[in-house]
């Protein structure tokens, strides 16, 4: 595993490709935690699929996917997507997230897909590549290169 101790993140910013590619891969791999998720929590509905009207379930799905992020970016920076694509999570003054901080870019990760994607799209035009949710949680994907 890469600690911010081997990290050597350049100052560059990734743009929206790269970052779209880390995404996807990341999806994957959140979408089989979800079903897992899911597989365990199924039998205390019975057996029976979740009713659109039961908010237990998104909420539930909501949180496992604030864990799933959340751990990785306060382990290292990296989810098995950035970590592919040679990307790191990192603070302003390029250190490790802490839970708060996390929390704090999960949150605005979700805004910044809301209106569209126009918070993600916004990397596109930004002179320093950064997203919504970079800006408003003060954490950056940073480009990372081998010890």
């Amino acid at each position: 595993m890469i600690t911010h101790k081997s990290l050597k993140p350049s100052q560059k910013h990734p743009g929206f490709w790269r970052r779209m590619a880390a995404q996807a891969y990341d999806l994957f791999l959140l979408l089989a935690v979800l079903f897992v998720a899911t597989a365990i929590i199924l039998p205390l509905n019975d057996g029976e699929a979740f009713a659109p009207t039961q908010f237990f379930y998104p909420a539930y799905l909501l949180l496992i996917s604030f864990i799933f992020y959340g751990w990785f970016w306060t382990h290292g920076g990296q989810t098995l997507g950035l970590r592919a694509w040679k990307l790191a999570v990192l603070t302003v003054d390029q250190k490790p997230l802490g839970w708060k901080q996390a929390a704090m870019r999960f949150c605005t990760a979700l805004l910044s897909w809301l209106p569209l994607g126009l918070g993600f799209l916004w990397v596109l035009v930004d002179k320093d590549k950064n997203s919504w949710h970079d800006r408003l949680s003060k954490t950056y994907l940073f480009y990372t290169s081998p010890k």
